[in-house]
């Protein structure tokens, strides 16, 4: 006699007890991501708050960091002294020049700026893993509409802040002559090349690493931005062998631009300000034909912080009205 087989499972199905056919393996862990996400709500100099830590990443980061900008500078110098010995580049004719040809020189001095930019992003990137554009601002990038804008700005308040320079010359009874100069498209043509095309990175990285990381640094331990943007600004400040007036120039814009990259979330505008003002000091320089004195960086007239003071005003102005009328994120997203 037949013996009953059980009830008939349905088609697809096995009985209990047997596996699965065909065999399933098991489900394999998804792999975390390197990249620690952004934390949303956050304000500009808190970005690097992506996990609950200490503040080891910061301070490696810091002197990783540190190190590049001191290191590549000088690999960038070495080549340079080499480049200017194979292609006999004439030799410095005073202790205060690094080469005898004040082009070539402003080259080399602006690529040993430009080139550390990618060891600051590569920094965030190993260090603290987290994504490089966030560096940039809130959105996690560079706001290219933003920072063209910003540029209209930056271009309006150097203009207002030459002429009060100018104006603040005339009434001390300086030479105004003193502040322009024309020395011939043939000495002025190679020196604008090379300003316009490594201003913008030299100055860039600039803020990369004195508004940026040093400003996310203090941001990922600190509410209060103010103690990033004071060290920034004095790291900046030192960097420069200005006498009094200029070391006061350069500190008030690194403070400035510093609590520019707070209250509108992100770098655009430091950039901005930064790129326009280094092209138009070379530029003056080197339309003069005096382009190894702004090499020097050596005594400035006391008069051009009247230029200073308007410059900055008016840009600060400029940049917080349009940020609020085209409604610039502050805040992470």
């Amino acid at each position: 006699m037949q013996e009953n087989p059980g009830p008939q499972l349905p088609y697809g199905t096995q009985p209990p007890g047997r596996p699965a056919y065909p065999y399933q393996p098991p489900p394999v862990p998804a792999r975390e991501p390197w990249f620690l996400p952004m934390p949303q709500g956050a304000r500009y100099d808190h970005l690097a708050r992506v996990s609950d830590r200490g503040p080891w990443r910061e301070i490696v980061g810091t002197i990783v960091v540190a190190i590049a900008f001191v290191v590549i500078g000088a690999v960038v110098l070495f080549f340079g002294a080499v480049l200017a010995t194979i292609f006999g580049i004439p030799a410095p004719l005073r202790p205060d020049q690094l080469f005898g040809d004040p082009v070539f020189g402003l080259v080399v001095v602006l690529l040993s700026i430009a080139a550390v930019l990618p060891s600051v992003f590569g920094t965030v990137a190993l260090v603290q893993r987290r994504r490089p554009g966030s560096l940039s601002s809130v959105a996690g990038r560079l706001r290219w509409p933003w920072l063209l804008r910003c540029l209209v700005l930056a271009v309006i308040a150097l203009v207002l802040g030459q002429a009060a320079q100018a104006v603040a010359t005339m009434v001390t009874g300086e030479q105004v002559t003193d502040l322009f100069g024309w020395a011939g498209w043939n000495a002025f043509l190679p020196s604008l090349i090379a300003i316009a095309l490594l201003v913008p990175f030299q100055a860039a990285a600039e803020e990369y690493i004195f508004r940026g990381w040093i400003l996310q640094a203090f941001g990922a331990h600190l509410r209060n931005p103010i103690w990033g943007i004071l060290l920034g600004s004095a790291l900046f400040a030192a960097l420069h062998g200005y006498t009094w007036a200029g070391l006061v120039d350069v500190f008030s814009f690194g403070a400035l631009m510093g609590w520019l990259a707070v209250r509108t979330g992100g770098l655009e505008a430091p950039i901005a300000l930064h790129v326009t003002n280094n092209i138009l000091a070379f530029g003056l320089s080197a339309a003069a034909g005096q382009l190894d004195k702004a090499l020097q960086q050596g005594e400035v007239p006391w008069q051009a912080l009247a230029g200073t003071v308007v410059q900055l005003s008016a840009f600060a102005v400029g940049v917080m009205y349009l940020a609020k009328k085209r409604s610039v994120s502050t805040v992470s997203g």
